[in-house]
């Protein structure tokens, strides 16, 4: 019996976890697979900082040195950035490998090249960790999802940005107060940008579009906006109306291409999404046969992320070829209407025709139907508005105790300065 003869490129958390998940699991693997995993290789930025447990691991800082492995049959790849991941796996392709990654930045943008080239040369490629950590997001819509038509998709893939969201709302603190909490407690980096600015669940919403419609959407187009704008105020406001602010990507297919958004929304109670809280991730899947389907779980962390690599190492021996789909186009409106809540204390002026209103919170905010784009207008003239897309039913049992009052305006009229 042949042992499988893995190498890891990178050996922090997740690096870990995935060592140590073998380590403990050799009886589970072997009765999977029929043969022993061994870990032959290692390879770290420095040797001095790093022991392992097993003398006959080779620990090494050069590359090369993995690739002369006499036996070495599949890379994980768990570095940070682009590169040098990106090379490094083509390498390991080329050498025979299968390859599996954790890297969502370096797959958001490499990742059709990747799965090509691995496809030239017989090999498999695994990345269910690029996304929403030990979720199997990616295996449901490429293995599961294969005669529904997905329809759309909505996800909280940060567990950082929604720990500090939901810290904000139950503890009534700042945004400051809730980052230094979650870098604290390890949710958040020393740099916290990629994640409370959008970049982090904007990679990830790029390779979830690749799987489930074949293509990605024009990255200049697409709306990204992270959270650290948002006032704990307006939090404990949304909160009286029954509204949360989730950060959420949205995926959309339809003849003109992609529409996809990463950004701050309120979630009504009717929404899957509306009870995720802490570091906890969702996936929402809207499919013409099966209707909304929700996974939920850790989206991050030592043990969530190496959960998922551990599953691609056993799906590897079936998972050959591309995990892409060659999606057929979903119809949906240009630019559909949908519900927005506008913050302003002057809610007693008028609003364009173009946007409907549904009520009004006296000095406070007006509740509205319309579109993305006559919202972005009615903002780019009135600097101090904010508003939030909402998600989900709103529930106007609240809204007639709050005495809101339903006016529709049928008389087009300027906005004022300062609506």
């Amino acid at each position: 019996m042949t042992d499988i003869h893995i190498a890891l490129l990178g050996f922090g958390t997740v690096g870990k976890g995935v060592y140590e998940t073998i380590q403990t699991h050799q009886t589970r693997l072997k009765a999977i697979l029929g043969k022993n995993v061994k870990v032959a290789g290692v390879l770290v930025t420095d040797v001095e900082k790093h022991q392992l447990q097993d003398d006959g691991v080779l620990l090494t800082s050069n590359f090369e040195d993995i690739l002369n492995l006499p036996k070495l049959d599949i890379v994980i790849e768990a570095i940070i950035g682009k590169e040098p991941g990106f090379s490094y796996l083509k390498k390991s392709i080329e050498r025979g490998c299968h390859i599996i990654t954790a890297n969502k930045e370096m797959f958001a943008y490499h990742g059709n090249e990747l799965l090509e080239y691995a496809s030239r040369f017989n090999v498999a490629c695994g990345f269910e960790a690029t996304v929403a950590g030990g979720i199997p997001a990616i295996q449901t819509i490429r293995t599961l999802l294969n005669v529904n038509k997905i329809e759309r998709i909505e996800g909280i893939v940060n567990g950082t940005s929604n720990y500090i969201l939901s810290k904000m709302r139950d503890e009534e603190v700042a945004f400051q107060t809730a980052l230094q909490a979650a870098q604290e407690l390890g949710y958040a980096e020393a740099d916290p940008t990629n994640d409370i600015e959008g970049y982090d669940a904007f990679y990830k919403a790029m390779v979830l579009s690749q799987i489930a419609f074949g293509e990605q959407p024009e990255w200049q187009r697409v709306t990204r906006k992270g959270i650290s704008a948002i006032s704990h105020s307006h939090i404990q406001l949304f909160s009286e109306w029954g509204l949360r602010v989730k950060h959420v990507i949205s995926l959309e297919k339809g003849p003109r291409g992609i529409r996809c958004s990463v950004k701050p929304v309120l979630v009504g109670p009717s929404h899957p999404l509306y009870s995720v809280d802490g570091v906890q991730n969702a996936i929402s899947i809207d499919a013409d046969i099966v209707g909304n389907i929700t996974l939920q779980g850790p989206g991050a962390g030592k043990f969530p992320t190496a959960s998922a690599i551990v599953e691609d190492l056993i799906q590897l021996n079936a998972s050959q070829g591309s995990y892409f789909k060659q999606e057929e186009n979903v119809r949906f409106k240009k630019d559909p209407q949908v519900q927005w809540v506008i913050l302003t204390k002057q809610t007693n002026q008028f609003l364009p025709e173009s946007l409907e209103v549904i009520s009004r919170v006296p000095e406070k905010a007006i509740f509205v139907k319309a579109k993305e784009k006559d919202i972005n207008r009615l903002l780019e003239g009135n600097a101090e508005l904010k508003a939030y897309q909402a998600y989900g039913q709103l529930n106007h049992e609240l809204l007639e105790n709050l005495q809101l009052n339903d006016i529709r305006l049928t008389r087009k009229v300027a906005v004022p300065k300062g609506i």
